[in-house]
C-alpha cells in the first residue's frame, strides 16, 4: 500500500524528526514506530484471515478492486453519465421555452376559498 511518499519525502521527515525529537532520543522512537507498524500489520493480517475463514473459497474470487471507494470519483461519474449515447434516450427538443403547467388549486387552497378566506391566485401569463 503507497500513500504517495517517495524517497525524497521520507528524507525530509527523517531529517525534520532529527531536529524535533532529537538525536539522542530518535533511536527510541524509531523502534516505537517498528513495533507499532508490526502490530498493525498482525492486525491486519488476522482480519484478512479470519475473513478468509468466514468466506471460505468466494474470498478469493472477490475482485476487491471494485469495491475500492477511491474509484468512485462523482465527476467521472457524472461525466460518463452525460456522454452516455443511449440509443433509446428520446431527442431533447430546443425549440423554445418548456410550457409553463395550468395552475391548479390545492385542497387547502379550495378549502380556504369556500370559507370565504381565499388567497390572491398566483400570476398566469395566459389569463392576460
Amino acid at each position: 500500500m503507497s500513500f504517495g511518499l517517495t524517497f525524497d519525502k521520507l528524507l525530509i521527515i527523517l531529517v525534520i524528526a532529527v531536529f524535533l525529537i532529537g538525536p539522542e532520543r530518535l533511536p527510541g522512537y524509531a523502534a516505537q514506530l517498528a513495533r507499532l507498524v508490526k502490530t498493525l500489520r498482525g492486525f491486519a493480517n488476522g482480519a484478512r484471515d479470519r475473513m478468509r475463514e468466514e468466506m471460505g473459497p468466494e474470498f478469493d474470487e472477490v475482485d476487491w478492486k471494485k469495491l475500492d471507494p477511491r474509484q468512485y470519483d462523482p465527476r467521472r461519474i457524472i461525466r460518463e453519465a452525460l456522454l452516455d449515447d443511449d440509443p433509446t434516450a428520446k431527442p431533447v427538443s430546443t425549440g423554445g421555452p418548456a410550457p409553463i403547467p395550468a395552475y391548479r388549486e390545492t385542497a387547502h387552497e379550495q378549502r380556504l376559498r369556500r370559507q370565504g378566506k381565499a388567497r390572491p391566485a398566483p400570476y398566469d401569463p395566459e389569463s392576460t
